[in-house]
């Protein structure tokens, strides 16, 4: 059976798209209220470099995803050719990842990791979009422990995470898809404006 798919949208459809685009830029937009947050970002992260640290990420899912994303512009390059920047996620080893969850439980599959790379020079991403995933929170209080900062990256509650953190950028939104879009626009911003000036210190 053929099923006919309109050509053109119907007045539903149309005003749904223009709700959904919508929601996504009133979320993108609210960013601009976390510019002394991500100022702070950027100057922890590029410090942090500059003294011979590295930059580590972690989260589930899509945050997973983001990790791996924001880790990939800094070792290759974001915006401008310069030299790879230290940066790991700890979402992306398979085998780390399952012997961890095997052998103590999925809760540690952060932390066990932190405590094996992370030093007090290093500087922490930790997304949860909840703010309340528990392997993320333990990664964090494993970070904390080893003197890293911990820049967190939640929605609009903040959750657990929004007392742990040395620098908060939580998202005014409660959907879940909307905060990821906006995490990542935060994110970008990061990676462009630490390179910029890792690169005048080169």
């Amino acid at each position: 059976m053929v099923i006919l798919i309109p050509s053109k949208g119907t007045t539903l459809m149309l005003k749904n798209i223009e709700i959904e685009i919508g929601n996504a830029v009133k979320a993108v937009s609210s960013a601009m209220k976390l510019k002394e947050q991500i100022n702070t970002s950027v100057n922890l992260i590029a410090g942090r470099i500059l003294l011979g640290g590295k930059l580590v990420l972690f989260g589930n899912g899509g945050s997973a995803a983001d990790s791996q994303h924001v880790a990939a512009e800094f070792v290759g390059r974001f915006n401008m050719e310069r030299r790879g920047l230290p940066a790991i996620s700890l979402t992306v080893d398979t085998s780390i990842l399952t012997s961890i969850a095997n052998d103590y439980g999925f809760d540690k599959v952060f932390s066990r990791q932190v405590e094996a790379l992370v030093s007090e020079k290093d500087i922490v991403i930790a997304i949860s979009t909840s703010g309340n995933s528990v392997n993320v929170l333990k990664g964090i209080e494993e970070a904390k422990k080893r003197g890293a900062k911990v820049i967190g990256f939640t929605g609009k509650k903040g959750g657990k995470m929004a007392k742990v953190c040395d620098v908060l950028l939580k998202v005014n939104s409660a959907e879940t898809w909307h905060v990821q879009e906006t995490h990542i626009v935060i994110l970008h911003t990061i990676c462009k404006l630490t390179e910029g000036i890792l690169n005048e210190q080169k």
